[in-house]
């Protein structure tokens, strides 16, 4: 799930880069066109909230409930498009959070095994963390709760 996640914030960095083509008419916008740039944007958004699947911990603790339904509640947000800045935004934050907290390979010796694979997660989630900063940053594309609410 945190390669596809990873792979999420891939495909909206392509869909940044991705030059849309000329019109004919410069600076009109057109209605109910939707390029294949805003879909990669779609699939990268799905993509990433794979990751927060990985984080779902399903004890009977009072932190793991409102970690669940807090992070299940952005993930859906996201995922659909509606509040999508302001979602991300929270995901990010609350990632890095969690992030510190769960993954911290600084506090084991560096002979343990232990240590590499915190590493690996603690900066693998890193790079979901910057592709959400792209959504945050870019906005969540042209198919998507945000943009539907702008023809209303």
């Amino acid at each position: 799930m945190r390669n596809l996640a990873l792979g999420g914030g891939l495909l909206l960095l392509l869909a940044e880069s991705r030059s849309e083509g000329k019109s004919m008419f410069a600076g009109v916008p057109t209605v109910g066109d939707n390029s294949p740039r805003q879909y990669m944007q779609l699939g990268g958004r799905v993509l990433l909230v794979l990751m927060f699947m990985t984080l779902l911990r399903f004890n009977m603790s009072a932190f793991a409930i409102f970690q669940d339904f807090f992070g299940l509640a952005l993930i859906l947000l996201v995922a659909v498009g509606f509040k999508t800045k302001l979602a991300a935004l929270t995901l990010v934050l609350w990632l890095m959070i969690i992030n510190v907290l769960q993954n911290s390979f600084w506090n084991v010796p560096s002979y343990r095994p232990l240590h590499d694979f915190l590493k690996y997660d603690f900066f693998q989630t890193m790079s979901v963390v910057g592709g959400l900063l792209l959504v945050v940053a870019l906005g969540p594309g042209g198919v998507s709760m945000d943009e539907h609410k702008k023809k209303w």
